[in-house]
């Protein structure tokens, strides 16, 4: 995998390999250290048409192959179902402006999920390769009574709390604050503070 993107300074382009991307969840290089210098003009993905192990226990591709009477899927199957899942969350950017999922899902100690535990027993939670969890950012969004959630010019998707809309006329200002109201309810309550996926720049009015 390699990409190409456009130094914003220079106007001169530049290969970059996967390794010097150092991308991790939702993160890379473009988010850290040289966040704000380049623009991805290209990317080249390496595929294979035939995987040793098709993934479908993520989310609801499980439920929604169940639904469609899939038992045997194809990579295709788990494509489309994959469409399917984000057609039913997420507003059609034509209609409700929005940037898609604006918050990472937070990485955490078992010991803050424990916690979590005793009040909330049936919290989502995935395991780590490193011993710690994953936790979905929407459900915690979610039990602090954010989703659907309307301020101002703003809110909370109705379908999806993940994602922040704006419902007509809302500034940059408006929705970085609802953002940060966001994050400040789900710490008080859960000890969990969220990040932001989407960049945020300096200013934003």
């Amino acid at each position: 995998m390699r990409l190409k993107a456009l130094n914003l300074t220079s106007g001169k382009l530049k290969t970059f390999s996967h390794s010097d991307c150092q991308f991790g969840y939702r993160d890379s290089i473009f988010k850290r250290e040289e966040k704000g210098k380049w623009c991805i003009t290209s990317v080249v993905f390496s595929l294979t048409k035939s995987p040793h192990k098709l993934n479908t226990s993520y989310g609801d591709i499980s439920k929604t192959l169940e639904s469609n009477g899939i038992s045997n899927p194809s990579i295709a199957d788990i494509s489309r179902a994959v469409v399917q899942i984000r057609t039913s969350k997420l507003p059609d950017p034509a209609k409700i402006g929005n940037c898609g999922s604006f918050f990472k899902n937070p990485e955490t100690d078992r010991s803050v999920l424990e916690r979590i535990l005793a009040t909330h027993p049936q919290a989502p939670h995935f395991p780590l390769p490193d011993g710690r969890v994953k936790i979905p950012a929407g459900w915690l969004i979610e039990q602090c009574g954010w989703k659907g959630k309307r301020v101002g010019n703003t809110g909370c998707y109705e379908r999806q709390a993940l994602v922040l809309v704006n419902y007509g006329g809302a500034t940059g200002k408006e929705v970085k604050n609802l953002a940060e109201a966001i994050i400040e309810s789900v710490e008080r309550t859960f000890g969990v503070r969220l990040e932001a996926e989407v960049n945020i720049w300096p200013g934003s009015s």
